[in-house]
């Protein structure tokens, strides 16, 4: 498996210099925040910096492999906003073909739980993700749905039911067990057995509960606000999910792809050391974790 770094992790670096933090940090490829007005990411459809950024990371050997917009909109039932949304991840489908990248993250639209009309809502989700499908296909790009609060798949069940739905070798599951404890929803044993060959990517990171008891809630989407967590953001190794269980699971499944560091240094600095620490010393505890016997062998 290849280990990447996200630029969520590098906050104070322009996507160049995040490129080089990873490469120093001994990372294999980067996965690149899709946004306006954030330094450590893309603007979108602004071709001239994804070609700066293919330039960089063809040069240090750091491929970008993955894009993470923030578009919310597409289970939108007004047709303006839905559209929007649509042509934003055309975007980014476009300039995931600029950067080298074969994935593209989605936010399965914006929901909170006692929303109204969730069927509606889900229809316009598939139709949006049916329309996107075939054209990433064509890009060689796959959309990979997030296990995500505040969105349609919070949990494991619901982002296999949408991919199932949707039907398209271009959608696939991003599957994040961090996000699915500290929501309380699937252990990942549940988690891989519901979703697990439907998986196209991964993100790992770590965290600790201050209140295991307490129930999740969040008013966002991408963050839980500070008087809203109950977690801590952790190095990985150092919190409560059980990578080691998790690895060897994913290796007997057959994914052998890459795992995407989203160190929270752009929502949580207070948490964690300094992203090139902070990046360094995940790597080394994944990479212990993938020399095991029981994670090589399910990868042969």
């Amino acid at each position: 498996m290849r280990l990447a770094g996200h630029t969520l992790g590098t906050p104070e670096q322009t996507v160049p210099e995040a490129l080089a933090l990873f490469e120093a940090a001994g990372l294999d490829a980067a996965e690149v925040i899709y946004q306006d007005g954030y330094r450590s990411g893309l603007p979108l459809r602004d071709r001239r910096c994804a070609e700066e950024a293919r330039r960089v990371s063809e040069g240090l050997g750091v491929p970008i492999v993955g894009m993470t917009p923030y578009t919310t909109g597409i289970n939108a039932l007004d047709e303006g906003e839905w559209r929007t949304a649509v042509d934003e991840f055309r975007g980014a489908i476009e300039i995931a073909q600029i950067v080298g990248a074969d994935r593209v993250r989605v936010y399965a639209g914006s929901w909170r739980p006692g929303d109204r009309d969730h069927g509606v809502h889900w229809k316009r989700m598939v139709a949006a993700l049916r329309t996107l499908a075939p054209e990433a296909s064509d890009a060689g790009v796959r959309l990979c749905v997030e296990n995500h609060f505040g969105t349609m798949t919070q949990s494991a069940a619901e982002t296999a039911r949408l991919v199932r739905e949707v039907n398209h070798a271009a959608v696939r599951v991003l599957y994040d067990q961090a996000n699915l404890t500290f929501t309380h929803d699937e252990p990942y044993e549940e988690a891989l057995r519901i979703q697990g060959d439907l998986v196209g990517h991964v993100h790992v990171k770590d965290l600790v509960f201050t209140d295991p008891e307490a129930p999740f809630q969040a008013s966002e989407t991408a963050r839980v606000a500070p008087s809203e967590r109950a977690v801590r953001s952790r190095v990985v190794g150092d919190g409560v999910v059980p990578w080691g269980g998790i690895l060897s699971s994913l290796s007997a499944l057959g994914y052998d792809d890459v795992l995407s560091l989203e160190y929270e240094y752009r929502w949580h600095p207070e948490d964690l050391p300094e992203p090139v620490v902070g990046f360094a010393r995940s790597a080394a505890a994944l990479r212990a974790v993938l020399a095991r016997p029981s994670v090589a062998e399910g990868a042969r």
